[in-house]
């Protein structure tokens, strides 16, 4: 695993040169907020990293459900104990529910959904939540109830899926050839251009997503992956 610190941000990837999946750490004035749950495997590793900074994990935020975010959430759950937060709309998913509400688009729920994660969250977020310097954006599309989250003390937007780096910069849904798989599991592709349009007027000082790099002062690339959505999704 891999951990790289950008001011209160902590990334942690796990296969960075194969497939990878990341997480993050967020600082806080009482400890650590951490961003999704990686892998099946992702527990001992998370874990260690925390203790290497000298801080507890104080509570686990989800930007969605799908499985390389939820893989470690069970194991980490039992060992903490701390609270579990997701979005309403994604609580479902993480319950194995993959059924859509009458009002979304008829486009059927792709990616990993696990059916076999025992932990229920303890808060359910709504959109404008502040979770500790954390608030909560809604950025659906790659999953129904997908979050983003900006902390408001560095303008950093933790974006989920929403976009991904690797291979290049894309909005959810726009297949890059050599990293296809986030388009793969892409709910509805109009949905997530909204939330790309979205996330970029929030003009990010840093882009931090589920697959690839960090993207310092990331406003052309996004602009660009925006641009190369709008031509794809109207062809």
């Amino acid at each position: 695993m891999r951990v790289i610190k950008e001011g209160y941000l902590y990334q942690l990837t796990f296969m960075p040169k194969f497939f990878p999946v990341n997480c993050y750490f967020i600082e806080e004035e009482d400890g650590l907020t951490l961003i999704d749950a990686a892998l099946s495997n992702s527990a001992k590793a998370i874990l260690q990293a925390a203790e290497k900074i000298g801080k507890q994990i104080k509570r686990i935020i989800l930007t969605h459900a799908h499985s390389d975010h939820i893989g470690a959430l069970d194991e980490l759950k039992d060992k903490l104990g701390v609270p579990v937060y997701i979005s309403a709309r994604d609580s479902r998913l993480l319950a194995g529910d993959t059924s859509l509400d009458s009002t979304e688009p008829k486009t059927p729920i792709r990616g990993g959904v696990s059916k076999n994660i025992k932990t229920r969250p303890d808060i359910l977020i709504k959109v404008g939540d502040h979770i500790g310097s954390l608030l909560a954006i809604s950025t659906p599309g790659h999953t129904p109830g997908s979050l983003s989250f900006l902390d408001q003390r560095t303008n950093i937007l933790i974006a989920g899926d929403a976009f991904q780096t690797r291979g290049g910069t894309a909005v959810s849904g726009v297949t890059i050839p050599w990293f296809p798989f986030p388009a793969m599991a892409t709910w509805n592709k109009e949905t997530a251009l909204q939330s790309a349009r979205k996330i970029n007027e929030l003009k990010p000082s840093l882009l931090a997503v589920g697959h690839g790099e960090l993207l310092r002062n990331p406003g052309t690339l996004i602009e660009k992956a925006i641009q190369k959505a709008e031509a794809a999704f109207t062809k």
